[in-house]
């Protein structure tokens, strides 16, 4: 399994232990800027029989189907293409090579087409809903690209004790569960953290956690520009003592919620699997960019004004079905039919190339720029200096690129976090 970041290594993860119970699993992570921390990982409960990281080109020298049956492609759309056409390459005419499965690791609500599209080729896409199975095959079909590898199921990581309602003996405990880069803005980040809390300040009896996704310094999918954690000590008079940060699992989260609230996280749908009351902030707008209008129609669109004043969302038990949330019981049966073609598939002596729907002919002007980033050519061979470095590299060699990389990783941190705010309002004066 390859991931790329911390939320892709828990679906990633999850979703190969749902594929194949019981199964070995070889954990590689992608190295990059977004690289998980070992508390990140451990954060997902999930532990890998072998874990190590590579680069693009390491990854398809590393696996073929002498040491693997299946590879799970948890990475962003661009890597997922790199990947195939990579593993294409060194695969080359073999007779028999692994079942290849990607996905998404939860809402898609922006770029569907470019996604999907980036996606195309492997022998499983997986889709976490009805109602996603059938906008990918829609969008397979538009762009003349063979639709057999959509594969409904649902997201791996639902689960967890029902909620049985607020409980004595503890206080109601009302969750904003934060988003690296939704909203973006400083200004509207800024705004959520104090509604939440004012909601803290008018409910002393209740406890509001702000759960966060990463620590300060650790790496996430999307690089925050604004971290709650600097904003929190913005707030004005301070977060009120029942009003604090919390990091953590966000299934151990969920045990003790009595209320989720998120712009559009996917910890929403976690929580309206196990019954949790759930709210989809509505303050800054119903909007693409924010990805709240994926929940249009779900029940669950509310304002801080009407969580402050009292108000429960109660959820539309036909979007929860179309969304797969299977809070009907039916969960433990969601990942039957992509078992099944996935044992299919890899029970087959061969299987036919990877043949993604871009290639040379099909996006000569997209393709390449999208291999090159990862260090392949539109052919999927290594660019030079890209490839897999000898077995034999000195103990010396390999720490010095691990030292240059994280010093990378740093620099790369502050300047978004620093450098280029301070240049922003420089250019406001």
């Amino acid at each position: 399994m390859l991931a790329d970041s911390d939320t892709r290594w828990k679906w990633g993860a999850l979703t190969a232990h749902r594929l194949a119970p019981g199964g070995h699993l070889d954990g590689f992570l992608l190295r990059g800027r977004a690289t998980p921390t070992v508390r990140q990982l451990a954060e997902v409960g999930v532990r890998a029989d072998a874990l190590r990281e590579v680069t693009p080109a390491e990854f398809t020298a590393a696996t073929d189907r002498a040491r693997h049956d299946v590879i799970v492609l948890a990475c962003v759309g661009g890597a997922v293409q790199a990947m195939l056409h990579g593993l294409a390459h060194a695969w080359g005419a073999a007779p028999a090579r692994p079942v290849v499965v990607t996905g998404y690791v939860g809402v898609v609500y922006e770029k569907l087409a470019d996604g999907l599209l980036l996606r195309h080729g492997a022998d499983v896409v997986l889709a976490n809903s009805r109602h996603d199975a059938e906008r990918f095959r829609a969008v397979y079909a538009g762009a003349g690209a063979p639709a057999h590898s959509v594969t409904p199921c649902a997201l791996p990581f639902l689960g967890g004790a029902p909620y049985p309602g607020a409980r004595q003996g503890r206080p109601y405990t009302v969750v904003f569960a934060a988003q690296p880069s939704v909203p973006e803005g400083r200004a509207d980040r800024a705004y959520l953290l104090e509604r939440a809390a004012r909601h803290a300040r008018l409910h002393p009896g209740r406890e509001v956690l702000i759960k966060l996704r990463s620590k300060p310094g650790e790496h996430t999918t999307h690089l925050e520009e604004h971290p709650y954690q600097k904003l929190a000590a913005r707030v004005p008079g301070g977060l009120p003592a029942n009003c604090r940060l919390a990091y953590g699992h966000m299934g151990d989260v969920l045990d003790r919620t009595d209320l989720l609230v998120t712009v559009s996280s996917t910890a929403a749908l976690e929580a309206l699997h196990r019954g949790v009351p759930t709210a989809v902030l509505t303050d800054l707008g119903i909007r693409e960019p924010l990805g709240n209008h994926h929940f249009l129609g779900s029940g669950c669109l509310a304002s801080w004004d009407e969580l402050d004043a009292g108000h429960l969302p109660e959820p539309d038990p036909h979007w929860t079905d179309r969304q797969g949330v299977a809070a009907d019981g039916t969960y433990d049966s969601a990942f039957d039919a992509a078992r099944e073609r996935v044992a299919d598939l890899a029970a087959r002596p061969a299987l036919p190339p990877l043949a993604p729907y871009y290639t040379a002919r099909t996006a000569p002007g997209y393709l390449p720029a999208v291999l090159a980033r990862y260090g392949f050519d539109p052919r999927g061979r290594p660019l030079p200096g890209r490839a897999a470095p000898e077995r034999t590299e000195s103990a010396l060699r390999r720490a010095t690129r691990e030292a240059l990389r994280n010093a990378a990783r740093g620099a790369y941190r502050h300047g978004v976090q620093r450098v280029a705010p301070a240049i922003r309002r420089m250019g406001e004066l």
